[in-house]
């Protein structure tokens, strides 16, 4: 085979390349004219080609036909006339089978990096790497499991996932798209994070390269300053730049280049020679579309990625515009646990509110938002409007960023109405902080009310109610009633009423809706100061109750147990915990015993498998003593800020006096509940109660009945609770 290659110099440019496919010179005479025949006496032929004919503004492409064996050489050319433009690509030549077994692969390097590499820091959307020992350690954070956000280290992962252990290794890393709730687990010596959504995630495999896969031998990160670069242990390639090559044999390889001339251009034109790029392979060369603007050019990478995703462009140096903008983000913040309070914003929806105040108010409540640090470890935020009726635009675990919250507040619409304020107060007391609704139980619940004048119905009832329940509830009034308005206001000082407090930390009035914008900050100081929500603490989460048991020989096996199932119903119906409710127990006849302490147990179960466990005593009956012991040993070691409740049972009178050591009891703070059974003296059960006697002493004349009494205990251990002053 042969070859003729004319070059002349003209006004423009004329090439002349000739070729010998007779069915492709008939499918060029046919598109572009007679002109452009080509000698037919070569015989190798192209495997496939393009051309744009800018006079007829057609494109078309030969078909690929299986190479000849008659030898190492073949030209694709095409001429056009002055003044026309020709694109030429996909000039990759077929030679015979013997040439072809002597073309060899490069060989493939993995590249290594350190543990402290992210998956999302390197573009690639597959790849295999090594990994270096020592990997395990905590300070390589991993968010999530088996799918991993690409925030993650990539030998961390591997690590937590199983695929390599501590001394490491090689990995197939893959990437996915990003998902929503990562969850963290421990795994294999690994603590991973949870996340509640990334735009990227990745799998990790063992690193055995797939068939037919080429990957890549240096990796592509997302900066010129990779963490690999500053190592110097492994060469990285910056954005938008081509990998380097091995000095290895050359294969077949796909060229592109434009060739154009008009009036005034260039006077002379050469196709440089092909450059190898490690990714390319023969049998992914492809055409360019047909429907090309004239002068425009589409780059295609030959290197193939298996993936069940989208795959960006092949090119290692390509870099998406979405992927610049996003890469260096942080992961979502987790929140500021400084201020981890569940909190309610009621908002007003009314019809007098006005469609410019209404956005003025949900302008507030972004700022809130995003002063507040929205996260799964601080503070948690839902919205309910309320016009006639309340309703929840979205609750505490919809939204757990201050992002998305603001993007979600952005859409809320006005309802219209009334200004029921009670009616919406109500409403989240009795349905918006629900376990389902993303209440944490131990956060504060706090309820914001932002009123536009005054409410339209009455909230001092719902607001007690919602106190009763531990919602701290502020109140934001707005240009309030002037004296003039005074007249229309359904129920006087409702602020006053409503708040948890009225001591002032609990209202905020703002005279123009201009200037709520202001109030931004000193609100969220307020809500976040949780020593000062006091409306947390409940009859039934605040206490230190120690129990104080006859356990006598007049009472007896059977009525003893009937006494400790009366004193497990006591304490299933309060909020246990360290930080709530504590539960301790003294068992006494002429001797005492501590049968466990305040700081012994701290749940429910505990509690209740404690009160089980304790075992009748007999003796003698010693009840001035036994509340003495009680003092000493358990109620010493009661918490500053707890209620101090001393709830005795007895089934007859004491041996010893009861008197001084009931008043010491009383003088200590000790709000003491006596309930007497059978043969008890009413007489001594009203002088060891707290005054007055009425509301803390019980008279029960069998054993069988001390399970009725249960709700009128708790009945009034809560109203005393809550006559507190509010002040």
């Amino acid at each position: 085979m042969h070859m003729r290659r004319h070059a002349q110099k003209h006004t423009g440019m004329r090439m002349r390349m000739e070729f010998s496919d007779q069915r492709g010179i008939s499918h060029l005479e046919t598109q572009c004219g007679p002109e452009e025949r080509a000698p037919e006496e070569l015989g190798a032929h192209p495997s496939s080609i393009i051309y744009f004919c800018a006079k007829q503004r057609v494109g078309f492409s030969r078909p690929t036909f299986p190479p000849l064996e008659i030898g190492e050489r073949g030209v694709d050319v095409v001429k056009c006339e002055e003044k026309q433009r020709a694109v030429l690509l996909a000039t990759g030549i077929h030679s015979n089978k013997d040439v072809t077994k002597k073309i060899k692969r490069p060989k493939f390097t993995v590249p290594q990096i350190n543990c402290d590499v992210k998956a999302g820091k390197i573009i690639n959307p597959e790849f295999v790497v090594k990994c270096p020992a020592g990997c395990q350690d905590p300070k390589y954070h991993v968010y999530g499991t088996d799918i991993y956000a690409s925030y993650s280290s990539v030998c961390g992962a591997a690590i937590h996932s199983g695929v390599l252990d501590n001394s490491g290794g090689k990995i197939l890393v893959r990437k996915v798209a990003g998902q929503s709730g990562y969850k963290g687990s421990y795994s294999n010596g690994v603590q991973s994070l949870s996340l509640p959504r990334w735009r990227e995630s990745f799998i990790v495999s063992e690193g055995k390269p797939q068939k037919g896969v080429t990957y890549p031998s240096a990796l592509t990160y997302s900066s010129s300053k990779s963490p690999a670069a500053k190592t110097g242990k492994y060469e990285a390639t910056k954005a938008y730049q081509k990998p380097p090559v091995p000095e290895t044999t050359a294969q077949p390889v796909t060229l592109t280049q434009v060739m154009g001339a008009t009036a005034t251009g260039a006077a002379h034109a050469s196709l440089p020679k092909p450059s190898p790029s490690a990714g390319s392979t023969s049998s992914s060369l492809r055409p360019q579309p047909v429907g090309l603007r004239s002068g425009e050019l589409d780059l295609w990478a030959t290197s193939t990625y298996t993936s069940g995703q989208n795959s960006p462009r092949s090119d290692p140096g390509f870099v998406p515009k979405e992927e610049l903008s996003t890469q260096a983000l942080e992961p979502l913040s987790q929140g500021d646990p400084n201020c981890k309070i569940d909190l309610a914003f009621v908002i007003d929806g009314s019809s007098s509110i006005g469609k410019r105040r209404f956005r003025i108010q949900k302008q507030f409540l972004a700022d809130v938002a995003q002063a507040l640090d929205i996260g799964p470890a601080g503070p948690l935020m839902g919205i309910v409007q309320y016009g006639d009726n309340p309703s929840a635009q979205f609750n505490l675990r919809t939204h757990m960023n201050s992002r998305d919250l603001r993007t979600a507040i952005e859409k809320i619409t006005q309802r219209g109405g009334l200004s029921n304020a009670g009616r919406a107060i109500s409403f989240v007391t009795k349905n918006f902080f629900s376990k389902a609704n993303g209440n944490r139980g131990s956060a504060p619940n706090v309820a914001v009310v932002i009123v536009d004048g005054w409410p339209t119905d009455k909230v001092e009832e719902a607001s007690r109610f919602a106190r009763e329940s531990g919602i701290n509830i502020f109140f934001i009034t707005i240009e309030g009633a002037t004296e003039n308005e005074k007249q229309y206001v359904v129920e006087p000082n409702f602020s006053h009423k409503a708040v948890c407090r009225t001591n002032g930390f609990y209202s905020l009035n703002v005279q123009s809706w201009f200037s709520l914008h202001k109030t931004v900050q000193a609100l969220v100081k307020r809500v976040c100061d949780t020593d000062r929500l006091a409306c947390s603490k409940t009859c039934l989460n605040s206490a230190d109750i120690g129990f104080v048991i006859d356990g006598s020989s007049s009472v007896g096996t059977g009525n003893f147990r009937t006494v400790l199932q009366f004193v497990a119903n006591l304490s299933k119906e309060f909020e246990i915990s360290d930080i709530d409710t504590r539960i301790g127990a003294v068992q006494y006849t002429y001797e005492q015993r501590l049968e466990f302490g305040f700081d012994d147990y701290n749940t429910k179960s505990d509690i209740l498998n404690a009160i089980k466990r304790v075992g009748y005593w007999s003796g003698g009956t010693s009840t001035g003593a036994a509340i003495n012991y009680a003092l000493e040993q358990l109620f010493k070691k009661s918490k500053p800020n707890k209620r101090k409740l001393m709830i005795l049972i007895t089934d007859g009178r004491s041996y010893d006096d009861v008197r001084i050591p009931a008043m010491v009891a009383h003088h200590k703070g000790v709000i003491t509940y006596a309930i007497g059974v059978a043969w008890a003296a009413q007489d001594e059960l009203e002088v060891i109660a707290t005054h007055p006697a009425k509301d803390h002493s019980f008279f029960v004349d069998e054993f069988d009945n001390l399970y009725k009494f249960v709700p009128k205990v708790i009945q009034n251990i809560c109203t005393e609770f809550n006559s507190q002053p509010r002040n």
